[in-house]
């Protein structure tokens, strides 16, 4: 009760950890949901709303800080993606190839993704209208699309 759930994942070969970015926490669960802890750490902002899970390591999961409710924009205009390796126990940014100065788009519920390659690749779209991929699980970033209208959702399919 009283929780503004904005994604839950859960990972496929583990499918009783879960994880939550909520209105104002990152949390995790190991037992499907029963009980939750909060695994927000030292992330720059606990506030957000997409999350994603490693196509391969279940406790590698990643989320995109955003300063709060109020400001639907990255902490000081850098936009990063933040991964934890651990489940969400450490986090670390991970910003090579991603704006570091006057970022003031958003990322929204569903607009982050993963592919089941080997490496990984993890996606995301702004409310700028770009979208962003790494093809090395966070490593590194590139811009593969500008100039949409707001990115709402990414979903990615992995071809033979």
């Amino acid at each position: 009760m009283g929780h503004c759930v904005h994604h839950v994942e859960l990972h496929t070969s583990n499918p009783d950890v879960l994880y939550m970015q909520k209105h104002w926490d990152v949390m995790r669960s190991k037992d499907g949901g029963d009980t939750w802890h909060e695994v927000s750490g030292n992330l720059p902002s606990d506030f957000g709303f997409c999350l994603a899970v490693h196509a391969h390591e279940p406790e590698t999961i990643y989320v995109v800080p955003i300063t709060s409710d109020a400001y639907h924009v990255p902490p000081g205009g850098r936009r990063q993606v933040w991964r934890s390796r651990t489940g969400g126990d450490e986090w670390e940014a991970l910003t090579h190839g991603l704006p570091q100065e006057h970022c003031y788009v958003n990322v929204l519920r569903d607009a982050m993704a993963v592919d089941q390659h080997p490496s990984c690749g993890i996606y995301f779209g702004t409310t700028g209208g770009q979208v962003y991929v790494s093809p090395d699980a966070g490593d590194s970033w590139r811009t593969i699309v500008r100039d949409l209208p707001a990115v709402l959702s990414v979903e990615v399919q992995t071809l033979p």
